[in-house]
């Protein structure tokens, strides 16, 4: 297992934030800094995204190869031809399953969603962990601030990586993850609102970190503030346009207000 020093990827020297017109300012700039602040204050209960701000789950294991992997199998099933064109190539797995269900009876989107969770599963040992992550989950934890995964992987792929960086303990039993229901992946907000629910807590006094315009969209719609982890310029300009008010481009500027 990894020790919380270990940093699985580069970290520029830069902390990027949006600002109020959408442009990108220096960490230095007060009014961004205290809103930062005012975020990691107010939350009682932290909602992290899983593949994008606890690890790159895909960084040993690509995304593309998964779909592909899976358009194979709907292709040896003799039903390729009832994907759309576009949706035979796209590189998000979460969209094929949501192209099954649109057009497949449930038993075979329940069997499309074993075999995307088995690839999860099979991409985890080369999952890399986000600079910063494990620390700031760890320091959360000894604060006593609640913490919950609300994704649309499998929650058992998250179970399994978070066990390989001795952070189950943080999070469990809260983990949600995605159910074989795919109306449910955000943006719809049920993964959060269960988390709520679960552990008592108002959506005013929560958290969220995601790093998709479908998680902005989500805690939206729950009532949860909002943080972005925008870990490149292209994911920075989606959270930006979905109207995401506050971005870090490094975990490292939330753990320094953490452990001050």
């Amino acid at each position: 297992m990894a020790s919380d020093t270990d940093q699985a990827e580069p970290v520029g020297g830069r902390i990027g934030w949006a600002g109020r017109a959408g442009q990108p300012e220096r960490a230095g700039g007060s009014e961004q800094s205290e809103r930062l602040r005012d975020l990691v204050a107010g939350a009682r209960l932290v909602l992290w995204d899983f593949d994008g701000p606890v690890c790159r789950l895909f960084a040993g294991y690509s995304a593309d190869r998964v779909a592909a992997a899976l358009v194979d199998w709907l292709e040896k099933a003799g039903l390729k031809e009832l994907l759309p064109p576009e949706e035979r190539d796209h590189p998000d797995p979460h969209v094929l399953l949501g192209a099954v269900h649109r057009s497949h009876p449930k038993g075979l989107v329940d069997e499309f969603e074993e075999r995307l969770t088995r690839e999860e599963l099979r991409a985890v040992p080369g999952a890399r962990p986000t600079a910063y992550a494990d620390p700031l989950i760890r320091a959360w934890a000894a604060l006593g601030v609640g913490l919950a995964i609300t994704t649309n992987n499998s929650p058992r792929a998250v179970r399994e990586y978070l066990a390989t960086r001795g952070l189950l303990g943080c999070f469990a039993p809260h983990i949600y993850g995605r159910t074989q229901d795919p109306h449910l992946l955000k943006p719809d907000p049920y993964c959060l609102d269960r988390a709520l629910d679960a552990m008592r807590v108002p959506p005013a006094k929560a958290l969220m970190i995601g790093d998709s315009p479908a998680d902005v969209a989500a805690a939206r719609k729950a009532g949860v503030p909002f943080l972005g982890y925008a870990r490149n310029d292209r994911k920075a300009e989606q959270l930006r346009a979905a109207g995401a008010p506050v971005l870090v481009d490094s975990l490292e500027a939330v753990l320094g207000v953490v452990r001050r």
